[in-house]
Formats: C-alpha cells, sequence, structure tokens
C-alpha cells in the first residue's frame, strides 16, 4: 500500500532534519518520493518559526499502526521534543511526521485517522499531495487534493 507523508520543521536546521527523517524513512521503508518543499506558517498555534513542509510517498506492507509507530520512532530518534505542550496545545518542533493518506480504504483507529483529519484545512498538505498523487480521491467527499486546496483558496479569498 502506499502511505502519502508530511514531514515538517520549524527548529534549527529545518532541511537538515527534514534530510535526516528523510534518510531514516528510507532505511525503514525503502525508495521513496518527495515532492517540492513548501514554506508555511505555523497551524494551530503562534509562533514566529515558519515551518518547511515536504510530500513523501512509500510503499510498506505494514498495518497503519505498525507505520505510525515507525515514524513516530524516527521523529524520536531526531528530537526529543514533542510537537504539543503539556497543555495538548502544540508546539515549535524539530520533526513532525504525519501520514495524510493511503491509496488503501480508509483507516480509523484512537491513535490514528486516515485520510488525516486536517487534510482539506492545511495548504501545506495539499500542496506535496496534489504534487505527489494528483489522480488521489478523498474516500469520503470523492475530492482530490487539488480541488481541496481550490476550495481552501476559495475559502481564504472570502475571509479577506
Amino acid at each position: 500500500m502506499k502511505y502519502y507523508l508530511n514531514l515538517g520543521s520549524n527548529l534549527g536546521n529545518r532541511l537538515l532534519h527534514l534530510t535526516r527523517a528523510m534518510k531514516a524513512i528510507g532505511e525503514e521503508f525503502g525508495p521513496y518520493e518527495t515532492s517540492h518543499k513548501v514554506e508555511s506558517d505555523p497551524w494551530g498555534f503562534d509562533s514566529t518559526n515558519r515551518f518547511v513542509n515536504i510530500g513523501l510517498t512509500i510503499e510498506s506492507d505494514l498495518a497503519p499502526e505498525e507505520v505510525l509507530s515507525s515514524l513516530q520512532k524516527i521523529e524520536k530518534g531526531i528530537s526529543r521534543r514533542g510537537h504539543r505542550r503539556w497543555d495538548g496545545s502544540y508546539n515549535d518542533r524539530e520533526i513532525d511526521i504525519d501520514i495524510m493518506a493511503t491509496d488503501g480504504v480508509p483507516y480509523e483507529s484512537p491513535a490514528l485517522l486516515i485520510p488525516h483529519r486536517h487534510l482539506a484545512g492545511r495548504d501545506f498538505f495539499l500542496r506535496p499531495l496534489s504534487e505527489l498523487a494528483p489522480e488521489w480521491r478523498h474516500p469520503k467527499t470523492g475530492l482530490t487534493a487539488s480541488e481541496m486546496l481550490a476550495d481552501l483558496s476559495k475559502q481564504a479569498h472570502h475571509q479577506k
């Protein structure tokens, strides 16, 4: 099954953290494809540190929660800093790895929701996903990442 990942960093040498994560992902899962990088303001919290994000496509026969566990180990190997504060709010971080979607059926558990619950609302998810998987469609809405990105742009334009 294909897994579409999003890697982000907004602390320290952002590109170095992303490179280390990609190297570890390659060692764990084998070859991967990457999108162009995307720079964005933090989402869900205030910070002056901008994010650099990149999308990756990996293939694995592992179950979604096993892939998640491997990705979390990679995160911890790069940074001990969690991506949430003690109160549950988001925090600046050296590395964050999210599973955006798969080319398989949706998946839901207490620990993981695929497609990602905030996929349709995050430009920095949708731009890499539309590049990596232009034909992919959200299993519930039927929209492609490009169509969701267009909807997001329309919403942003109307809010101005």
